[in-house]
């Protein structure tokens, strides 16, 4: 799931290399927290939260194919 998160925000980004995501994990939920360049934030947060909205659509629809609850912290 991790490498999912880091793929999608490095192809949104200028600063591919400052892309980090770490997993803490909690029996049968995973929260994963994003951390990108400063300059990036709002590449990855989009317009009115758009395109946050949507990784975390995409990761919540492959975690049920694991029976995990995935929660995107960005910041």
């Amino acid at each position: 799931m991790k490498e999912l998160v880091e793929s999608i925000a490095k192809a949104l980004v200028d600063y591919p290399d400052d892309v980090v995501v770490t997993e803490v994990e909690n029996g049968r939920s995973l929260t994963l927290k994003l951390e990108v360049h400063a300059d990036d934030m709002g590449k990855v947060i989009g317009k009115q939260g758009r395109i946050a909205k949507a990784i975390r659509s995409v990761v919540n629809a492959a975690g049920a194919n694991q029976n995990q609850r995935i929660q995107l912290e960005i910041g």
